[in-house]
């Protein structure tokens, strides 16, 4: 009798529909989160996602010494520190342009990673076909806010980081583990952002600003915070990144500024117009292109281990 070996539901569910997944619990807390502003800053929303994130991720995953020594801990913590900044300048982003705008600003830089490690036609007709979208879909006007526009670009680069520094942590060692001890890390050192002021506040940094922690609900939020827009969609980019290479795993990221368009219209009522529809369409599109060629082979899981490809190079 002749035995198949069981895969992953993660190896078995096409990588798009993942995205999706992720890109949706990712913007339903980016919603939540907005919520948040009048009671805390921007900034101090974003650490307290990361420090429900972190919290998380290490009770359930509960890293070996290994993960706390040496090159991987500092990989990790690179890595950490650099999601961790993009969802600071992102979540001050979105306190100042609509959701869905601040994520196809900030996509500009998973869109330059791609297009710089394309070396094929399709490749690179797909990151065309993406970075037009994105580009309708913002039609941000600089008089605006300009501010906004400099959170989304500054979140733009730390995403490019996120997307190169995320390979080398999926390559390296356990990628969920490193996730874990990342977030730990970075939550750490942001720690002073917590004493940012938000709306309600008259003070501008200080002890003081730490008075909606007394709150339950906002503590609850929070941890709901972390558990939806970072713990499943970065568990699930690291599903995906050994799977896919850097330029697809790149467009593929494409999906979230149309993901975060329908999200704002729905739970924030940010009505998109007929370019921002337009851009969608072009979106869509481009991860369509590039998704015909299937995915990669998987190798066999060994126990927990995320592992990636030999082919795939360095890549939201």
């Amino acid at each position: 009798m002749t035995q198949v070996s069981a895969r992953p539901i993660g190896d078995r569910i096409p990588a798009p529909l993942l995205f999706l997944a992720g890109g949706t619990t990712m913007y339903v807390g980016a919603a939540l989160a907005v919520g948040l502003f009048d009671r805390l800053a921007p900034s101090a929303v974003a650490e307290l996602r990361l420090i429900g994130a972190a919290l998380v991720l290490l009770a359930w995953r509960r890293p070996g010494r290994d993960a706390w020594r040496g090159v991987r801990l500092v990989r990790a913590g690179l890595f950490g520190l650099a999601t961790a900044l993009m969802n600071v300048a992102y979540y001050e982003a979105i306190a100042r342009l609509p959701l869905g705008t601040a994520v196809a600003i900030e996509f500009t830089g998973p869109v330059l990673v791609a297009a710089l490690a394309s070396r094929r036609f399709r490749d690179v007709g797909a990151v065309v076909l993406a970075a037009a979208g994105v580009l309708l879909i913002a039609d941000v006007r600089w008089s605006g806010s300009p501010s906004g526009v400099l959170w989304a670009l500054g979140a733009a680069a730390m995403w490019a980081a996120y997307v190169l520094l995320g390979k080398r942590v999926a390559r390296a060692g356990n990628g969920i583990d490193d996730l874990a001890t990342g977030f730990a890390v970075a939550a750490v050192l942001l720690a002073p952002l917590l004493l940012a002021g938000g709306a309600r506040s008259d003070t501008a940094f200080g002890v003081a600003n730490l008075a909606p922690l007394a709150d339950p609900r906002v503590l609850a939020l929070s941890v709901g915070l972390g558990v939806l827009s970072s713990v499943v969609p970065y568990v699930l980019d690291q599903v995906v990144l050994r799977r896919v290479g850097q330029a697809r795993f790149a467009v593929l990221l494409a999906l979230l500024p149309a993901t975060a368009t329908l999200i704002g219209l729905v739970l924030l009522s940010q009505l998109p117009g007929a370019l921002e529809a337009l851009g969608i369409l072009l979106v869509i599109a481009a991860v369509a292109l590039r998704s015909r060629d299937g995915d990669e082979p998987v190798p066999e899981p060994a126990g927990d281990r995320v592992r990636t490809g030999d082919t795939g190079p360095l890549p939201g």
